[in-house]
């Protein structure tokens, strides 16, 4: 079972539905207690990281997804969920993350068109189970206006070019962030969705 975690961001049912597409049983929850007892979870979202991230607490959900982490189970954070992976973000102001990546969340900065949205080709750096099966260049399709800037840059295991280096894909243990939307990205990211259910259900921790 892998717990979708819902705090009140985004639209949920269709990454809901992505996963029933490939197979993978889910729960859409705000429950902790649900959070914890999943065989894995996925943090998704859309909108701002402060706001994001006082949801979280508001419901009793940071200790319940980092008990999970802790215990070895898979995390795949989503869009804004990657970008609260990492351990601050600049978003209108300075807003501490959930610290599970190290490194920060930064705005695009130039004269291009921010936010970067549509399709954009993603690299793949290195093999890892999550991106079994992807071909060596994809496409995948964007919406965000930030980025993140992990401390260690090896975490970074797919990347796109949108004026410098976009890191499309990041995995730390057992803690997983896919910056564009998969539920949006044909084929490619229903593979990615799948690996990551699979990753759950054999026990697959890294």
């Amino acid at each position: 079972m892998i717990a979708i975690v819902d705090y009140g961001v985004g639209n949920l049912r269709s990454v809901q539905k992505a996963f029933e597409k490939v197979g993978h049983e889910v729960i859409v929850t705000s429950s902790p207690q649900e959070v914890a007892a999943a065989d894995g979870v996925l943090l998704p979202g859309v909108g701002a990281f402060g706001d994001a991230m006082f949801h979280l607490k508001q419901l009793g959900l940071l200790d319940s997804l980092k008990q999970s982490v802790k215990q070895g189970k898979p995390l795949l954070g989503i869009c804004l969920g990657m970008q609260l992976l990492f351990s601050a973000s600049e978003e209108h102001g300075h807003h501490i993350g959930l610290n599970l990546i190290a490194g920060n969340v930064k705005r695009f900065k130039g004269k291009f068109k921010i936010p970067q949205v549509g399709w954009n080709e993603l690299v793949v750096k290195q093999p890892h189970p999550l991106l079994e099966g992807l071909n060596k260049n994809n496409y995948v399709y964007y919406v965000h206006s930030y980025v993140v800037d992990p401390a260690d840059r090896s975490v970074i295991i797919a990347s796109s070019d949108y004026y410098g280096e976009v890191p499309g894909v990041v995995a730390f243990k057992n803690v997983y962030g896919i910056q564009f939307h998969p539920e949006k990205s044909s084929s490619v990211g229903l593979r990615m969705l799948d690996n990551f259910g699979r990753m759950c259900k054999e026990g697959v921790r890294s």
